[in-house]
């Protein structure tokens, strides 16, 4: 149903909002969302609305899906999907420090307003817009609904260049953290080997004895794509899945439901991984890809063992992929949040934006101050990083 339906004084749209991905259309969201070059496959409708009707990202667990529409002459050119809530897990661009400071002076942090993708650190559009102007008019009206309802803070996380250009130009903060990210050379490795050669020596080695260490283990991987993947294949995945999480004592974000609509309305974009010894699974690793009319980009996403076999992480997570992706024209492979070890494996540091509102003015110029220090340690960190590339010297990209 529409909560409201008020005018944006910016120019004569109409902001709408709803409750519901139930309620928004398909085609609409979907057709918004393929008018921008750095799309990704968790932001379109069918991902985002197997999140909340699987109970993963639902009200219950402390996401409360708000979809905020701009409307122009009756048509819908803007839209977002923005979570009201009461935590800050899940989001990988962490706040706690923030929220304890309100807390320490008696005011409340929560509800405060998140636009991102639950559970999932991918870079990318966020606020779908048919044009820049209308991207700003869509950040001044989320900003406005955060006042209306007097949330403490809006925070848009893992946003794209154009989203982060749009926030910017609307007085919000930037904040910058790290990914790391393997990049196709042009026109393209021939083969995992030519991949090697553009490497260091000390790293060549390394992954060649890495790998080593699996195929000695006697252990070999098979892959499936999209309806390849095999009922069972899911089952084995969620098994492992479910096990990494609570052998690090949490529950899992996502439940079965959720994957099993991936497997139904998504399986296109989803790529299987599967190691196995005598013929038995033992662990695998689940990873995203681009939809057919994006540039061909590959996430790695999710993996889980249910026997411990030495580097059997590092070949299931990024060796296994990235041979895949040589082979198939893949441009890029996204290794997720954090983990500086992916420098090792080839994956290059990149820098992400998230953009943020603080209600209180004096929080909000106390965290701008932080950012500002933070954004100066980031780029001298991203500094020492690219100083030690792992890409031999004189590849291109050192």
């Amino acid at each position: 149903m529409v909560k409201n339906s008020i005018p944006n004084a910016a120019i004569d749209y109409v902001t709408r909002t709803l409750d519901s991905f139930t309620e928004v259309q398909a085609e609409m969201w979907d057709n918004l969302l393929a008018l921008h070059s750095d799309a990704s496959p968790f932001v379109q409708h069918a991902y985002l609305l197997a999140m909340e009707a699987s109970g993963s990202a639902s009200p219950v667990t402390g996401w409360q899906a708000h979809i905020i529409t701009l409307e122009r002459a009756g048509l819908v050119v803007a839209a977002c999907a923005l979570y009201v809530k009461d935590h800050s897990y899940g989001e990988y661009v962490f706040d706690w420090a923030w929220a304890n400071a309100y807390q320490q002076h008696g005011l409340p942090y929560y509800p405060k307003a998140v636009v991102a993708v639950p559970f999932t650190p991918v870079p990318g559009a966020r606020l779908l817009a048919t044009d820049a102007d209308t991207r700003c008019a869509l950040v001044r009206a989320i900003v406005a609904w955060c006042e209306e309802r007097k949330l403490s803070s809006l925070h848009m996380l893992f946003a794209s260049v154009t989203d982060v250009q749009a926030c910017a130009n609307a007085g919000l903060m930037l904040r910058h953290t790290v990914q790391f990210h393997w990049t196709n050379s042009r026109p393209g490795y021939a083969d995992f080997d030519e991949f090697l050669t553009s490497l260091a020596q000390e790293k060549r080695k390394k992954i060649r004895q890495e790998r080593r260490k699996v195929s000695d283990a006697g252990v070999q991987f098979r892959w499936s794509r999209g309806a390849d993947i095999s009922g069972s294949d899911w089952d084995f995945f969620y098994r492992c899945y479910e096990r990494t999480y609570l052998e690090h004592g949490n529950a899992p974000y996502l439940n079965r439901e959720f994957f099993a609509s991936m497997q139904r309305t998504m399986a296109d974009n989803w790529l299987l991984f599967i190691a196995q010894r005598q013929d038995l699974p033992i662990a695998c690793s689940l990873i995203a890809l681009s939809g057919e009319s994006q540039p061909k980009v590959a996430y790695g996403r999710y993996w889980g063992a249910i026997e411990r076999v030495d580097c059997l992480h590092f070949e299931a997570c990024y060796y296994q992929p990235l041979d895949w992706c040589i082979a198939h024209g893949y441009a890029r492979f996204e290794g997720g949040a954090q983990g500086e070890h992916k420098m090792a494996r080839a994956l290059l540091p990149v820098k992400t934006t998230s953009a943020h509102w603080l209600a209180h003015p004096a929080f909000a110029d106390a965290v701008g101050r932080f950012l500002e220090r933070e954004g100066e340690d980031v780029e001298g960190y991203l500094g020492d990083l690219q100083q030690r590339s792992p890409l031999r010297r004189g590849n291109p990209g050192t």
